[in-house]
């Protein structure tokens, strides 16, 4: 058996929070696998104390910001940059992966989100121009990443419940620090990133989960999953 942290904190009313757990049970049912997973709040978590993330295969950053602690969900994520564990961030996940990156890897000190700093100058994160709260949309992901093996080739379409994406200001910034963006709306904004360096390093500004409102299955949770495998398995 292994174990996946979901860092976030926990909130019943949050649809994301409810599909999870149903997204990675049709994941071990389909994949015949024994997994569990544990949630680890943000407020657990500071760069002094990682023990709690230390029992984990897996980590993935859960909707659900602006999180009580900011700063422990950062911590969360270069822990699993760094210590090559897979990473998922969905939706929050995605948009505080690229201010870890933009903070530990770029050198930009003070990257900040615009819904908790709106004041910041250098504001990785803003607001959309237009909301995908409750939004479906079409993705296509760039040929030989790691998402388009994923997807098998294939579109995906994928449900949000988001306010908030990359500046695009910062997109040469990022990139050019080793970051790719792979997954992209129907008007080519950015919905998704991976790390290529990294075994499993994935975000994606949609909500993978939502499939298990459905009960279906999805590729990419499948992926994660199985990643957390390997890495067990390469331990």
């Amino acid at each position: 058996m292994f174990k996946i942290a979901l860092v976030g904190d926990y909130n019943k009313d949050i649809v994301a929070h409810l599909a999870i757990p149903s997204a990675l049970q049709l994941a071990s049912e389909s994949l015949d696998l024994d997994i569990t997973w544990s949630w680890v709040d943000t407020s657990k978590i500071n760069s002094d104390n990682l023990s709690c993330l230390s029992e984990f295969s897996a980590i993935w950053v859960v909707p659900g910001s602006p999180y009580l602690n900011m700063e422990g969900a950062l911590c969360a994520i270069r822990f699993a940059r760094e210590t090559r564990r897979p990473f998922l961030g969905t939706c929050g996940g995605f948009q505080h992966a690229l201010i870890e990156y933009a903070r530990n890897v770029c050198g930009i000190s003070v990257a900040e989100h615009a819904e908790t700093n709106p004041e910041s100058a250098e504001l990785i994160v803003v607001p959309l121009l237009c909301s995908l709260v409750e939004k479906t949309g079409q993705i296509s992901f760039t040929a030989g990443s790691h998402l388009h093996s994923i997807f098998k080739g294939e579109l995906g379409i994928e449900g949000y419940y988001c306010n908030y994406g990359l500046n695009p200001l910062w997109k040469d910034r990022l990139e050019a620090s080793g970051l790719s963006f792979t997954g992209f709306d129907n008007i080519g904004d950015i919905r998704a990133f991976e790390l290529p360096t990294h075994p499993f390093f994935i975000g994606t500004l949609f909500q993978p989960e939502r499939s298990a409102l459905y009960h279906q299955k999805h590729p990419l949770i499948q992926a994660f999953v199985a990643a957390a495998i390997r890495n067990i398995d390469c331990a």
